[in-house]
């Protein structure tokens, strides 16, 4: 039996099994999960926006789909693995809020950051290979990197594993 690793928000963190690891609270923030099923090792950043270019002074990069992707996988080379390796598995990107105006910026940021953090993995070439993504409920998420396998924990409703 490993620990859970946990991640906060605007954070990332990595894993190695028997350990997993976990990020609470996703609304329209995204849970990027990049993992190397051969060496059993994981890594998840919490992704709250999708650009960092809009952003201005900004001081936290794994805040951003792209500046967090990519420090992901500097961390995970760092620790020795391929990023020819790495696979991923997303989940979030909820649309929290209803405004009447139909499509604000604000309503819908949780799918603007689905759209960059895939743009963002495909950029790499890092293939996702499951996603619990969109509607209107927030996630949980716990990854174990000895099975690939990512529990998504849905606010009142069942655990979808992918």
């Amino acid at each position: 039996m490993g620990n859970t690793i946990k991640v906060g928000i605007a954070d990332m963190n990595v894993c190695k099994s028997p350990d997993k690891i976990t990020t609470i609270g996703l609304g329209s923030c995204i849970g990027a999960v990049l993992y190397d099923s051969n060496t059993k090792t994981a890594g998840l950043v919490h992704v709250m926006l999708p650009d960092s270019t809009k952003i201005k002074n900004n001081q936290n990069k794994m805040k951003f789909a792209d500046t967090g992707i990519d420090l992901l996988i500097e961390k995970l080379e760092a620790m020795g693995i391929n990023r020819r390796n790495l696979k991923a598995k997303i989940a979030g990107g909820a649309k929290m809020f209803s405004f009447n105006s139909g499509n604000s910026d604000i309503g819908n940021i949780g799918n603007k950051n689905i759209e960059a953090v895939r743009a963002r993995l495909k950029s790499h070439n890092i293939k996702i290979i499951s996603e619990d993504v969109g509607l209107d409920y927030g996630r949980t998420i716990v990854f174990d990197p000895e099975t690939c396998e990512l529990s998504v924990i849905k606010a009142g409703k069942q655990v979808n594993i992918i």
